[in-house]
């Protein structure tokens, strides 16, 4: 009698260890996963991408972007509001996904503006979302027109035009293009919530999990 009670009791030893390896290869994967959304540079949060909020905030919004792509320019308002909104708890993460044609020119356009000053970036992203359906017509894209809007924010427009193809802006872009394939993200808007995935695409779906988010770290 005492060979099967010697044989159950390795398997329960067995089962027991098999649970104990996979709770600490779970618990490890999970706080790899929690060391890259927190890093200063992971897949979500590059150190050079353009941001907007507080430093500080324990909430960060990642947002792949097109400056072409309509949804990304119907969103735009309801994302700012809600940064000002939660001042102070909520940044957003701004990474380019330059899936339309001619997007790539204005995004390298922006990049140059940001090198300028966060005012200036900021008035030509919305001036160039403004003028969207001028120079991002689907099917005959335009975006040298994005020019003519941009005289209006302040931006030095021929020192923006030698910059836009400043070689770290052209790493920057291959960056966000490698992030993108690796996080499998294939339209825009795509949103993160501190790393993790909007569950339910839509201004409201936005909203509340940014909700859960901000009552999570506050």
């Amino acid at each position: 009698m005492k060979q099967p009670l010697i044989v159950a009791g390795a398997a329960v030893a067995l089962v027991v260890a098999f649970i104990a390896g996979a709770y600490v290869y779970t618990s490890r994967q999970n706080s790899e996963v929690t060391q890259a959304v927190q890093s200063v540079d992971s897949p979500f949060k590059r150190a050079n991408s353009p941001s907007m909020g507080t430093p500080a905030a324990k909430v960060e919004i990642t947002e792949f972007f097109d400056p072409a792509c309509e949804a990304c320019r119907a969103f735009y308002p309801e994302v700012k509001k809600l940064i000002v909104q939660h001042a102070g708890k909520v940044r957003l993460t701004l990474r380019y996904a330059a899936f339309h044609d001619g997007s790539d020119y204005v995004v390298k356009i922006l990049e140059a503006a940001r090198l300028q000053g966060q005012d200036v970036y900021q008035k030509a992203l919305e001036a160039t979302l403004d003028a969207q359906p001028v120079w991002a017509e689907h099917g005959r894209p335009q975006p040298q027109k994005v020019w003519g809007v941009l005289a209006a924010t302040g931006l030095d427009i021929e020192r923006a035009r030698r910059d836009m193809e400043r070689p770290e802006i052209v790493a920057r872009l291959q960056q966000d293009a490698a992030d993108i394939a690796a996080l499998n993200v294939r339209q825009t808007p795509t949103f993160f919530i501190n790393g993790k995935p909007l569950r339910n695409f839509g201004q409201e779906g936005l909203r509340s999990q940014l909700r859960e988010e901000i009552g999570a770290a506050y």
